[in-house]
């Protein structure tokens, strides 16, 4: 199996351990969202907007979660090359720690970046999409 794929299955397996270790939060989530919608008499729109928002959040996190799963093994293997890289072209010992530490925090800073950007991104889509879907559950 090629890398590429070694690495989305990876992904994919965390992924759903994640998910489905959170199926009862969701599960409750939604039974509380429709005891909520049923209970008021006029349509209130605060229960679908909070059930929505922390159905962003919950998929958010676990898209960053599982992100993170896969990037800690790329992001060691990437500082492992760089090094031996720098090691080949004759850079001494001191300096390839400190090189080596320099690049650790630039590839972590800009990994926690992208993490951050995708999972809020990831985040609001399940809000805007479970904001209607919610919408469907109760009628």
């Amino acid at each position: 199996m090629s890398k590429r794929r070694t690495w989305v299955c990876v992904f994919v397996l965390v992924y759903g351990l994640l998910f489905t270790s959170s199926w009862n939060i969701l599960k409750s989530m939604i039974s509380w969202y429709k005891l909520q919608a049923e209970s008021s008499s006029s349509s209130c729109w605060w229960p679908a907007l909070f059930a929505s928002l922390l159905l962003g959040v919950v998929f958010g996190v676990l898209s960053m979660v599982a992100a993170f799963a896969v990037v800690v093994p790329a992001v060691l293997v990437t500082w492992i090359a760089i090094v031996v890289l720098l090691a080949f072209f004759g850079k001494p010992k001191r300096t390839l720690v400190v090189e080596g530490r320099k690049i650790t925090r630039e590839i972590f800073s800009f990994v926690v970046k992208v993490l951050l950007k995708e999972g809020n991104i990831v985040a609001a889509v399940c809000a805007v999409l479970g904001y209607f879907v919610l919408g469907k559950v109760v009628d």
